[in-house]
């Protein structure tokens, strides 16, 4: 069997030899099932950032763990709102659970150090809340050496990444749900999941200074995107990729120091 960095496909003596003494990081990927917009497929927020953890994995010799793929309800500010077909989510009390248990597993296995690598906005708090139960609990069973990361990988882009990929001006993050970021990045690592064809071509979406519960629909842009993806390229994508590899592995590299 060809040595891998992802979890899943290990043999569990060989998962066991390389975690139980607390020396391998973890990466684990959490995204989301969410709809982006008619061009491309559901399941960006879970591909992007497991595929930047492999890679990074391979950078500084960690492991995988698989990607929790459903997130917290998308808002309608950021990611189109829990309205839209296909987007399916969960309560945050469950998705807080759900990151909790993972790492307390993680923690039986031996396993000390663990990055959370975040694909969906949404899950931020969530996340926080996961990871702090976590602790809490393995304090109680007498685990006081199990340090997380969490990180977003959207933080690493660059202001002269930036620059480059809308030279024409940048909408902001807010307005980044399905846009250029995004469906580069989809274009360079999975461009069988985008069809150009399809992209609808829209300003970027403007809110009020205030959410609103239950949604208004029509606050939503018909494609379900929230600023246009018609300058996406997978050139822009690989550019992307690089710089977000790039500087999550060298803050890993030192971060549990």
């Amino acid at each position: 069997m060809k040595q891998s960095v992802v979890i899943g496909e290990l043999a569990w003596p060989e998962y066991d030899r390389l975690v139980r003494d607390g020396k391998t990081t973890v990466l684990l990927p959490i995204g989301a099932l969410e709809q982006h917009g008619h061009h491309m497929s559901m399941n960006p927020d879970v591909l992007l950032p497991s595929a930047m953890a492999e890679r990074v994995a391979q950078r500084i010799g960690a492991l995988v763990a698989p990607a929790i793929a459903y997130g917290y309800k998308s808002q309608q500010k950021s990611g189109g709102g829990n309205h839209m077909p296909g987007t399916t989510s969960l309560d945050g009390h469950t998705l807080t659970c759900t990151i909790k248990d993972v790492l307390k597993e993680l923690a039986r296995h031996g396993v000390r150090k663990v990055a959370m690598i975040n694909g969906h906005y949404e899950n931020s708090m969530f996340i926080v809340e996961g990871v702090d139960l976590a602790l809490r609990e393995l304090g109680w069973e007498g685990i006081k050496d199990f340090r997380v990361v969490v990180l977003s990988y959207w933080d690493f882009v660059r202001e002269d990444t930036i620059a480059t990929i809308y030279p024409d001006g940048f909408p902001g993050w807010a307005v980044e749900h399905g846009g250029v970021l995004e469906t580069s990045l989809m274009l360079h690592l999975h461009p069988h999941l985008v069809d150009v064809s399809k992209v609808q071509d829209h300003a970027p979406a403007t809110f009020p200074p205030y959410d609103f519960f239950p949604v208004k629909p029509e606050w939503t842009p018909s494609s379900g995107c929230l600023s246009s993806a018609k300058d996406a390229t997978a050139e822009k994508g690989a550019l992307l990729l690089d710089v977000c590899v790039e500087g999550i592995a060298r803050e890993l590299s030192v971060a549990f120091d």
